[in-house]
């Protein structure tokens, strides 16, 4: 990376947020959210682009992932928390308004950023996670989605779901990211970082909790349309979430367009580093593409 990577921190109250940041300090801001079961590792291909084109990047551990705080207790992950440290991080670096992305539960929080405090976000960019109503409704009434998101209520079960994930070197979890993705995207090296983040103490659980408290503390928000500018970019070959609901979420939207990758998986910014990292920045920047 010609962008050195700092570690940094950040603080919601007694919450403790680590980040890598890169890109001169007087940078736009982008922030960028990991999903489950990753970590800020999940960007490392889209930093240096963005960092060498002058953004100042921060990509966060989020609460209860590797090297940030893990309170205990599915509340201290409802979504309103969540956005809470996306919020503190923006305040800590004294940005008004920053650049927002999120994949899988990263782009949940983003929405959901968005939808809450549209005033903090300049432009939010979303990969492979519907808005919000769409994702709701899917889950109430297609069977598809419903086989596909069989994990999420097992989830809710407690202790299983952290003694399954951790069994044999954390089996479970490396199969997850191998058998959903393309071949070789994940390499023993990227392996070994998600099992050293999956080890720290109380992770498993924080992690999971995200999905606890998506049963059990479901926020309302006063208007489920996206004001924001937004770019959706979408793996059609995503084994959890079906394409449709990227098309929907358009709805939901005053000013968005949809990108869609016909042989990338979920994990689209791990099989599309160039492309996301080109449409992210053009978007940021405000250039066409």
């Amino acid at each position: 990376m010609s962008s050195p990577l700092e570690d940094v921190t950040f603080h919601n109250g007694a919450i403790e947020l680590h980040a890598v940041a890169a890109g001169p300090p007087d940078g736009p801001v982008v922030v960028l959210l990991h999903g489950f079961p990753e970590s800020w590792y999940c960007w490392r291909k889209q930093i240096d682009p963005l960092a060498s084109t002058g953004f100042r990047v921060i990509v966060p551990d989020q609460r209860g992932y590797n090297k940030s705080s893990k309170p205990r207790g599915a509340a201290s992950y409802a979504l309103s928390e969540l956005t809470s440290d996306v919020l503190a991080i923006a305040d800590q670096l004294g940005e008004e308004h920053i650049f927002l992305a999120g994949h899988d539960w990263g782009a949940a929080v983003a929405w959901s950023v968005a939808l809450l405090h549209p005033q903090r976000v300049a432009k939010l960019a979303i990969l492979n996670v519907p808005h919000p109503s769409v994702m709701r409704r899917y889950l109430k009434s297609n069977r598809r989605q419903l086989r596909r998101s069989w994990y999420m209520f097992f989830f809710q079960l407690p202790f299983l779901p952290e003694a399954a994930f951790s069994a044999f070197r954390f089996r479970l979890g490396v199969r997850s990211l191998v058998r959903s993705s393309r071949p070789n995207t994940f390499s023993s090296e990227d392996l070994a970082q998600y099992r050293a983040a999956w080890s720290e103490p109380g992770a498993l659980t924080a992690m999971i909790n995200w999905y606890r408290a998506a049963f059990r503390y479901r926020i309302k928000f006063p208007d489920t349309t996206v004001h924001v500018p937004t770019r959706i970019l979408w793996g059609e070959r995503d084994a959890f979430l079906l394409s449709d609901m990227a098309h929907n979420s358009l709805r939901y939207c005053d000013s968005a367009e949809l990108y869609t990758f016909a042989n990338a998986s979920h994990w689209l910014q791990h099989e599309e580093p160039a492309r996301v990292s080109e449409l992210l920045i053009d978007f940021f920047r405000g250039r066409p593409t």
